[in-house]
């Protein structure tokens, strides 16, 4: 266990910060997975919207630094593949 005051700031600090990244990747997660649904739904309008909100959660996870910018590039990738897909196969 710490002994030290700097030590036990540091814990203190590691456990606020866990859990404002565990609520954050979870509110991305979500976010994520109702674009997810949203896109097999076949609605594109409620699609487009969900995959905006999924976008602005993932790039305010990467401002706090929750996740890097290349894992952000990769999630917003795949879902704006899936939704132009999507719209191809409506056209």
């Amino acid at each position: 266990m710490a002994s030290h005051a700097s030590a036990k700031k540091r814990i203190r600090q590691t456990e606020r910060r866990t859990a404002r990244n565990r609520h954050v990747r979870s509110t991305v997660r979500s976010s994520i997975k109702r674009a997810r649904e949203a896109l097999a739904g076949g609605n594109a309008g409620t699609a487009a919207t969900a995959v905006r909100e999924a976008e602005a959660a993932i790039r305010k996870a990467v401002s706090k630094g929750v996740f890097r910018l290349e894992k952000r590039l990769l999630i917003v990738l795949n879902i704006a593949t899936i939704l132009d897909f999507g719209r191809r196969e409506a056209a």
